[in-house]
Protein backbone atom coordinates (compact mmCIF):
# COMPACT_ATOMS: atom_id res chain seq x y z
CA UNK A 1 0.00 0.00 0.00
CA UNK A 2 1.27 3.56 -1.43
CA UNK A 3 2.00 6.00 1.73
CA UNK A 4 4.14 8.42 2.37
CA UNK A 5 5.98 9.34 5.62
CA UNK A 6 3.75 11.51 6.20
CA UNK A 7 0.85 10.11 5.59
CA UNK A 8 2.04 6.91 8.05
CA UNK A 9 2.25 9.55 10.74
CA UNK A 10 -1.67 10.82 9.95
CA UNK A 11 -2.88 7.61 9.97
CA UNK A 12 -1.03 6.54 13.39
CA UNK A 13 -2.80 10.00 14.90
CA UNK A 14 -5.92 9.44 12.91
CA UNK A 15 -6.67 5.85 14.57
CA UNK A 16 -5.08 7.44 17.85
CA UNK A 17 -8.32 9.61 17.42
CA UNK A 18 -10.94 6.86 16.76
CA UNK A 19 -9.62 4.43 19.53
CA UNK A 20 -10.09 8.20 21.91
CA UNK A 21 -13.76 8.85 20.40
CA UNK A 22 -14.64 4.79 21.31
CA UNK A 23 -13.05 5.38 24.82
CA UNK A 24 -15.27 8.66 25.53
CA UNK A 25 -12.28 11.04 24.32
CA UNK A 26 -10.57 10.27 27.92
CA UNK A 27 -7.40 10.02 26.57
CA UNK A 28 -6.96 12.39 23.68
CA UNK A 29 -8.20 15.04 26.53
CA UNK A 30 -5.99 14.33 28.63
CA UNK A 31 -3.31 14.78 26.18
CA UNK A 32 -4.50 18.01 25.27
CA UNK A 33 -4.79 19.25 28.79
CA UNK A 34 -1.61 18.04 29.69
CA UNK A 35 -0.03 19.92 26.79
CA UNK A 36 -2.36 23.03 27.91
CA UNK A 37 -0.39 22.59 31.63
CA UNK A 38 2.97 22.71 30.10
CA UNK A 39 2.47 25.85 27.74
CA UNK A 40 -0.08 27.60 30.35
CA UNK A 41 1.12 26.48 33.82
CA UNK A 42 -2.26 24.58 34.92
CA UNK A 43 -5.65 23.05 33.86
CA UNK A 44 -7.56 25.20 36.27
CA UNK A 45 -10.95 26.24 34.76
CA UNK A 46 -9.85 24.41 31.57
CA UNK A 47 -12.21 22.85 28.94
CA UNK A 48 -12.06 20.86 26.04
CA UNK A 49 -13.67 21.14 22.40
CA UNK A 50 -14.25 20.08 19.22
CA UNK A 51 -15.23 20.87 15.87
CA UNK A 52 -15.06 19.20 12.91
CA UNK A 53 -13.27 19.58 9.17
CA UNK A 54 -15.57 18.93 6.00
CA UNK A 55 -15.71 18.04 2.72
CA UNK A 56 -18.39 18.50 0.21
CA UNK A 57 -19.57 15.60 -1.74
CA UNK A 58 -20.80 17.76 -4.86
CA UNK A 59 -21.99 21.29 -5.32
CA UNK A 60 -18.72 23.48 -5.39
CA UNK A 61 -18.32 27.47 -5.80
CA UNK A 62 -22.09 27.28 -5.59
CA UNK A 63 -22.62 28.29 -2.51
CA UNK A 64 -22.12 31.73 -2.89
CA UNK A 65 -24.11 32.17 -6.10
CA UNK A 66 -27.23 30.86 -4.53
CA UNK A 67 -27.01 27.16 -5.12
CA UNK A 68 -27.45 24.11 -3.46
CA UNK A 69 -24.54 22.51 -1.93
CA UNK A 70 -24.28 18.83 0.04
CA UNK A 71 -21.30 18.62 2.33
CA UNK A 72 -20.53 16.38 5.17
CA UNK A 73 -18.76 17.27 8.30
CA UNK A 74 -15.86 14.58 9.20
CA UNK A 75 -14.51 12.66 12.34
CA UNK A 76 -11.48 14.86 11.76
CA UNK A 77 -11.48 18.45 13.00
CA UNK A 78 -9.73 20.74 15.32
CA UNK A 79 -9.29 20.01 19.17
CA UNK A 80 -9.13 22.93 21.16
CA UNK A 81 -8.28 23.68 25.16
CA UNK A 82 -9.69 27.03 26.45
CA UNK A 83 -10.21 28.60 29.52
CA UNK A 84 -10.92 32.49 30.98
CA UNK A 85 -8.76 34.58 32.43
CA UNK A 86 -9.51 37.67 34.56
CA UNK A 87 -7.21 40.24 32.42
CA UNK A 88 -8.35 41.22 28.33
CA UNK A 89 -5.01 39.23 27.48
CA UNK A 90 -5.60 36.26 24.72
CA UNK A 91 -2.79 33.79 24.88
CA UNK A 92 -3.08 31.67 21.75
CA UNK A 93 -0.65 28.62 20.74
CA UNK A 94 -1.26 25.79 18.65
CA UNK A 95 0.37 22.55 18.51
CA UNK A 96 0.47 22.45 14.64
CA UNK A 97 2.84 25.27 14.86
CA UNK A 98 4.61 25.14 17.66
CA UNK A 99 7.46 27.36 16.36
CA UNK A 100 5.23 30.34 16.84
CA UNK A 101 5.17 29.57 20.51
CA UNK A 102 2.53 31.49 22.31
CA UNK A 103 1.19 34.44 20.20
CA UNK A 104 -0.55 37.52 22.49
CA UNK A 105 -3.44 39.72 21.45
CA UNK A 106 -5.74 41.55 23.57
CA UNK A 107 -9.67 41.70 23.37
CA UNK A 108 -9.42 45.55 23.65
CA UNK A 109 -7.15 45.68 20.30
CA UNK A 110 -9.15 43.05 17.88
CA UNK A 111 -7.31 43.78 13.76
CA UNK A 112 -6.03 41.53 11.41
CA UNK A 113 -2.69 41.35 11.37
CA UNK A 114 -0.40 39.52 9.40
CA UNK A 115 2.07 38.82 12.59
CA UNK A 116 -1.18 37.29 14.19
CA UNK A 117 -0.88 34.11 11.50
CA UNK A 118 -3.44 31.95 12.25
CA UNK A 119 -4.68 33.66 15.35
CA UNK A 120 -6.76 35.69 13.30
CA UNK A 121 -9.18 33.15 12.64
CA UNK A 122 -10.04 33.05 16.55
CA UNK A 123 -9.78 36.95 16.61
CA UNK A 124 -12.19 37.17 13.63
CA UNK A 125 -14.97 35.33 15.43
CA UNK A 126 -14.11 37.11 19.25
CA UNK A 127 -14.40 40.23 17.13
CA UNK A 128 -17.54 39.50 15.32
CA UNK A 129 -19.62 37.98 18.35
CA UNK A 130 -18.99 41.83 19.79
CA UNK A 131 -20.03 43.05 16.26
CA UNK A 132 -23.23 40.86 16.83
CA UNK A 133 -23.69 42.54 20.41
CA UNK A 134 -22.09 40.43 21.97
CA UNK A 135 -19.11 41.53 23.58
CA UNK A 136 -16.72 39.08 25.57
CA UNK A 137 -15.93 40.09 28.25
CA UNK A 138 -12.75 38.35 29.50
CA UNK A 139 -9.46 37.30 27.35
CA UNK A 140 -8.54 33.80 27.56
CA UNK A 141 -5.79 31.15 27.26
CA UNK A 142 -6.19 29.18 23.58
CA UNK A 143 -4.71 25.98 22.85
CA UNK A 144 -5.69 24.38 19.72
CA UNK A 145 -4.88 20.76 17.80
CA UNK A 146 -5.71 20.15 14.62
CA UNK A 147 -5.71 16.87 12.45
CA UNK A 148 -6.72 17.90 9.39
CA UNK A 149 -3.97 18.84 6.61
CA UNK A 150 -3.53 22.48 6.67
CA UNK A 151 -4.60 24.53 3.46
CA UNK A 152 -6.02 21.18 2.22
CA UNK A 153 -9.42 22.03 1.25
CA UNK A 154 -10.99 20.95 3.90
CA UNK A 155 -11.40 23.86 6.06
CA UNK A 156 -9.49 23.96 8.66
CA UNK A 157 -10.13 27.29 9.02
CA UNK A 158 -13.53 26.85 9.10
CA UNK A 159 -13.16 24.25 11.94
CA UNK A 160 -11.38 27.19 14.03
CA UNK A 161 -13.73 29.32 13.73
CA UNK A 162 -16.72 27.49 14.36
CA UNK A 163 -14.73 25.83 17.31
CA UNK A 164 -13.86 29.24 18.59
CA UNK A 165 -17.59 30.01 18.64
CA UNK A 166 -18.46 27.02 20.19
CA UNK A 167 -15.99 28.04 23.05
CA UNK A 168 -17.14 31.32 23.47
CA UNK A 169 -20.87 30.05 24.16
CA UNK A 170 -20.01 27.60 26.78
CA UNK A 171 -17.51 29.42 28.52
CA UNK A 172 -19.11 33.00 28.35
CA UNK A 173 -22.75 31.63 28.33
CA UNK A 174 -23.90 33.20 24.86
CA UNK A 175 -27.33 32.51 23.70
CA UNK A 176 -26.68 31.13 20.29
CA UNK A 177 -27.77 28.61 17.86
CA UNK A 178 -25.47 25.82 16.15
CA UNK A 179 -26.52 27.55 13.03
CA UNK A 180 -26.33 31.03 14.08
CA UNK A 181 -22.27 30.17 14.99
CA UNK A 182 -22.18 29.09 11.46
CA UNK A 183 -23.22 32.60 10.22
CA UNK A 184 -20.76 34.46 12.79
CA UNK A 185 -17.92 32.10 11.51
CA UNK A 186 -18.70 33.43 7.62
CA UNK A 187 -19.32 37.19 8.57
CA UNK A 188 -15.77 37.27 10.58
CA UNK A 189 -14.09 35.57 7.76
CA UNK A 190 -15.61 37.83 4.92
CA UNK A 191 -15.09 41.16 6.96
CA UNK A 192 -11.86 40.46 9.15
CA UNK A 193 -9.96 37.88 7.61
CA UNK A 194 -10.96 39.37 3.86
CA UNK A 195 -11.91 36.22 1.96
CA UNK A 196 -15.37 36.85 0.48
CA UNK A 197 -16.74 32.86 1.48
CA UNK A 198 -19.88 32.07 1.14
CA UNK A 199 -21.57 29.43 4.18
CA UNK A 200 -20.97 26.30 3.40
CA UNK A 201 -18.03 25.43 5.35
CA UNK A 202 -19.00 26.78 8.15
CA UNK A 203 -22.60 25.66 8.27
CA UNK A 204 -21.42 21.91 7.33
CA UNK A 205 -18.84 21.94 10.58
CA UNK A 206 -21.19 23.67 13.00
CA UNK A 207 -24.83 21.35 11.60
CA UNK A 208 -22.57 18.16 10.78
CA UNK A 209 -24.64 14.54 11.62
CA UNK A 210 -23.11 11.34 11.67
CA UNK A 211 -23.36 9.47 8.79
CA UNK A 212 -25.62 12.29 7.10
CA UNK A 213 -24.57 14.98 4.45
CA UNK A 214 -26.21 17.89 4.40
CA UNK A 215 -28.36 19.29 1.20
CA UNK A 216 -28.62 23.01 1.99
CA UNK A 217 -29.97 25.65 -0.13
CA UNK A 218 -27.72 28.70 0.01
CA UNK A 219 -30.23 30.87 -1.14
CA UNK A 220 -32.20 30.84 1.92
CA UNK A 221 -30.44 28.36 4.32
CA UNK A 222 -33.09 25.58 4.18
CA UNK A 223 -31.31 22.54 4.52
CA UNK A 224 -32.14 18.31 5.10
CA UNK A 225 -30.03 15.42 6.69
CA UNK A 226 -29.42 12.76 3.65
CA UNK A 227 -28.18 9.63 4.87
CA UNK A 228 -25.22 8.49 3.49
CA UNK A 229 -25.27 4.93 2.64
CA UNK A 230 -21.75 3.44 0.94
CA UNK A 231 -22.66 -0.03 1.29
CA UNK A 232 -19.13 -1.86 0.16
CA UNK A 233 -17.63 1.53 -0.53
CA UNK A 234 -15.41 4.25 1.01
CA UNK A 235 -14.66 8.05 1.05
CA UNK A 236 -10.99 8.27 0.32
CA UNK A 237 -9.68 12.32 0.36
CA UNK A 238 -6.35 12.49 -1.31
CA UNK A 239 -4.44 15.40 -0.53
CA UNK A 240 -2.06 17.39 -3.04
CA UNK A 241 0.65 18.60 -0.97
CA UNK A 242 -0.08 21.93 -2.45
CA UNK A 243 -0.34 24.84 -0.10
CA UNK A 244 -3.12 27.49 -0.94
CA UNK A 245 -4.29 30.44 0.63
CA UNK A 246 -8.11 31.61 -0.34
CA UNK A 247 -7.01 35.19 0.49
CA UNK A 248 -4.15 35.72 -2.03
CA UNK A 249 -5.46 32.75 -4.52
CA UNK A 250 -8.41 33.88 -7.07
CA UNK A 251 -11.26 32.82 -5.20
CA UNK A 252 -11.96 36.66 -4.90
CA UNK A 253 -11.56 37.06 -8.36
CA UNK A 254 -14.66 34.05 -9.78
CA UNK A 255 -16.61 35.71 -6.97
CA UNK A 256 -16.78 38.62 -8.35
CA UNK A 257 -16.50 37.56 -11.81
CA UNK A 258 -20.01 35.38 -11.30
CA UNK A 259 -21.44 38.42 -9.68
CA UNK A 260 -20.74 40.63 -12.67
CA UNK A 261 -22.28 37.64 -15.02
CA UNK A 262 -25.20 37.99 -12.95
CA UNK A 263 -25.61 41.74 -13.12
CA UNK A 264 -25.55 41.17 -16.46
CA UNK A 265 -28.53 39.06 -16.77
CA UNK A 266 -30.24 40.93 -14.26
CA UNK A 267 -30.73 43.62 -17.12
CA UNK A 268 -33.51 41.47 -18.45
CA UNK A 269 -33.76 38.47 -16.05
CA UNK A 270 -35.54 39.14 -13.09
CA UNK A 271 -33.71 37.06 -10.75
CA UNK A 272 -31.48 37.78 -7.66
CA UNK A 273 -28.77 34.57 -8.07
CA UNK A 274 -27.04 32.39 -10.40
CA UNK A 275 -28.96 29.22 -8.54
CA UNK A 276 -32.38 30.80 -10.01
CA UNK A 277 -31.75 29.01 -13.17
CA UNK A 278 -32.26 25.74 -14.88
CA UNK A 279 -29.25 25.41 -17.57
CA UNK A 280 -32.18 25.66 -20.38
CA UNK A 281 -33.16 29.21 -19.27
CA UNK A 282 -29.48 29.97 -18.81
CA UNK A 283 -28.71 28.73 -22.08
CA UNK A 284 -31.86 30.94 -23.53
CA UNK A 285 -30.26 34.39 -21.74
CA UNK A 286 -26.26 33.71 -21.94
CA UNK A 287 -25.86 36.69 -24.80
CA UNK A 288 -26.76 38.87 -22.01
CA UNK A 289 -23.26 38.10 -20.54
CA UNK A 290 -20.55 40.31 -22.51
CA UNK A 291 -17.32 37.99 -21.65
CA UNK A 292 -17.08 34.66 -23.08
CA UNK A 293 -14.75 33.76 -19.37
CA UNK A 294 -17.83 35.35 -17.43
CA UNK A 295 -19.93 32.90 -19.31
CA UNK A 296 -17.98 30.01 -18.58
CA UNK A 297 -17.90 30.84 -14.84
CA UNK A 298 -21.42 30.98 -14.81
CA UNK A 299 -22.29 28.35 -16.16
CA UNK A 300 -20.47 26.53 -14.25
CA UNK A 301 -22.36 27.88 -11.30
CA UNK A 302 -25.59 27.33 -12.92
CA UNK A 303 -24.69 23.69 -14.49
CA UNK A 304 -23.31 22.33 -11.01
CA UNK A 305 -26.04 23.70 -8.99
CA UNK A 306 -28.55 21.25 -11.38
CA UNK A 307 -25.97 18.64 -10.74
CA UNK A 308 -26.41 18.95 -7.07
CA UNK A 309 -29.75 18.27 -7.07
CA UNK A 310 -30.13 15.68 -9.56
CA UNK A 311 -27.10 13.92 -7.33
CA UNK A 312 -28.98 14.17 -4.12
CA UNK A 313 -31.68 12.69 -5.71
CA UNK A 314 -29.72 10.19 -7.11
CA UNK A 315 -28.92 9.53 -3.78
CA UNK A 316 -32.31 9.30 -2.46
CA UNK A 317 -33.05 6.13 -5.03
CA UNK A 318 -29.72 4.59 -4.24
CA UNK A 319 -28.28 4.85 -7.33
CA UNK A 320 -24.52 5.67 -6.36
CA UNK A 321 -23.48 4.78 -10.15
CA UNK A 322 -25.53 8.17 -10.97
CA UNK A 323 -24.45 10.08 -8.35
CA UNK A 324 -20.33 9.13 -9.35
CA UNK A 325 -20.98 10.52 -12.98
CA UNK A 326 -22.28 13.37 -11.65
CA UNK A 327 -19.20 13.62 -9.35
CA UNK A 328 -17.19 13.11 -12.27
CA UNK A 329 -19.10 15.86 -14.10
CA UNK A 330 -18.59 18.36 -11.50
CA UNK A 331 -14.69 17.88 -11.85
CA UNK A 332 -15.25 18.45 -15.61
CA UNK A 333 -17.00 21.71 -14.99
CA UNK A 334 -14.27 22.89 -12.50
CA UNK A 335 -11.62 22.60 -15.10
CA UNK A 336 -12.57 23.71 -18.07
CA UNK A 337 -15.47 26.44 -17.29
CA UNK A 338 -14.45 27.77 -13.90
CA UNK A 339 -10.46 26.90 -13.90
CA UNK A 340 -9.96 26.56 -10.58
CA UNK A 341 -8.37 22.76 -10.49
CA UNK A 342 -4.59 23.35 -12.12
CA UNK A 343 -2.11 20.27 -12.82
CA UNK A 344 -1.95 18.90 -9.74
CA UNK A 345 -5.86 18.20 -8.94
CA UNK A 346 -6.36 17.01 -12.32
CA UNK A 347 -3.55 14.63 -12.33
CA UNK A 348 -5.22 13.44 -9.17
CA UNK A 349 -8.60 13.02 -10.35
CA UNK A 350 -7.66 11.89 -13.70
CA UNK A 351 -5.60 8.71 -12.57
CA UNK A 352 -8.77 8.23 -9.82
CA UNK A 353 -10.95 7.92 -12.69
CA UNK A 354 -9.06 5.03 -14.34
CA UNK A 355 -8.80 2.96 -11.10
CA UNK A 356 -10.48 -0.23 -10.84
CA UNK A 357 -13.99 0.00 -7.60
CA UNK A 358 -13.91 3.96 -8.97
CA UNK A 359 -17.35 5.22 -8.37
CA UNK A 360 -16.75 8.59 -8.56
CA UNK A 361 -14.02 11.09 -8.10
CA UNK A 362 -13.47 15.53 -8.09
CA UNK A 363 -11.62 18.22 -6.70
CA UNK A 364 -13.24 19.51 -3.25
CA UNK A 365 -12.99 23.01 -1.51
CA UNK A 366 -12.46 26.33 -3.57
CA UNK A 367 -9.46 24.52 -5.74
CA UNK A 368 -6.25 25.88 -6.50
CA UNK A 369 -4.59 23.03 -4.89
CA UNK A 370 -6.10 21.48 -1.79
CA UNK A 371 -7.67 17.67 -1.91
CA UNK A 372 -9.86 15.03 -4.21
CA UNK A 373 -12.69 13.33 -2.83
CA UNK A 374 -13.62 9.57 -4.21
CA UNK A 375 -15.85 7.02 -3.81
CA UNK A 376 -13.90 4.13 -4.24
CA UNK A 377 -15.01 0.42 -3.29
CA UNK A 378 -13.65 -1.51 -0.56
CA UNK A 379 -11.48 -3.97 -1.83
CA UNK A 380 -9.62 -1.37 -4.08
CA UNK A 381 -9.02 1.00 -1.85
CA UNK A 382 -5.51 -0.09 -1.14
CA UNK A 383 -4.67 -0.46 -5.29
CA UNK A 384 -6.89 2.84 -5.50
CA UNK A 385 -3.76 4.52 -3.16
CA UNK A 386 -1.26 2.27 -4.43
CA UNK A 387 -1.48 3.86 -8.06
CA UNK A 388 -2.72 6.76 -7.69
CA UNK A 389 -0.32 7.81 -5.80
CA UNK A 390 2.47 6.58 -8.11
CA UNK A 391 0.98 8.64 -11.17
CA UNK A 392 0.75 11.46 -8.81
CA UNK A 393 4.52 11.30 -7.51
CA UNK A 394 6.02 10.66 -11.59
CA UNK A 395 3.73 13.53 -13.02
CA UNK A 396 4.14 16.19 -9.95
CA UNK A 397 7.52 15.50 -8.41
CA UNK A 398 6.01 15.06 -4.87
CA UNK A 399 4.14 12.65 -2.82
CA UNK A 400 0.39 12.93 -2.19
CA UNK A 401 -1.56 12.22 1.10
CA UNK A 402 -4.26 10.01 1.25
CA UNK A 403 -6.87 9.82 4.12
CA UNK A 404 -9.96 7.44 4.54
CA UNK A 405 -12.91 9.43 6.34
CA UNK A 406 -15.68 8.84 7.99
CA UNK A 407 -18.59 11.08 8.25
CA UNK A 408 -19.13 12.26 12.08
CA UNK A 409 -20.95 14.57 13.98
CA UNK A 410 -20.37 19.32 14.69
CA UNK A 411 -19.00 20.73 17.13
CA UNK A 412 -19.13 19.55 21.14
CA UNK A 413 -16.92 19.53 24.06
CA UNK A 414 -15.81 16.53 25.32
CA UNK A 415 -17.06 15.66 28.46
Amino acid sequence: MYISAHQKAELLLTDLLHVCKKEGGKEMKEKLLSKFAEIFGDTDGAQVYFAPGRVNLIGEHTDYNGGHVFPCALTIGTYGVARKREDHVLRFYSMNFENLGVLTSSIDDLKPEKEADWTNYPKGVIWAFGEKGMTVPAGMDILLFGNIPNGSGLSSSASVEVLTGYILKDLFGFNVTNQELALIGQYSENNFNGVNCGIMDQFAIAMGKKDCAIFLDTADLSYEYAPIRLEGAKLVIGCTNKKRGLGDSKYNERRAECEMALSELQKELSISSLGELTEEEFEAAKHLIADEVRVRRAKHAVCENQRTMKAVEALKNNDIKLFGKLMNASHVSLSKDYEVTGIELDTMVEAAWKQEGVIGARMTGAGFGGCTVSIVENDCVDSFIRNVGKEYEDKIGYTADFYIVEIGDGPSKLS
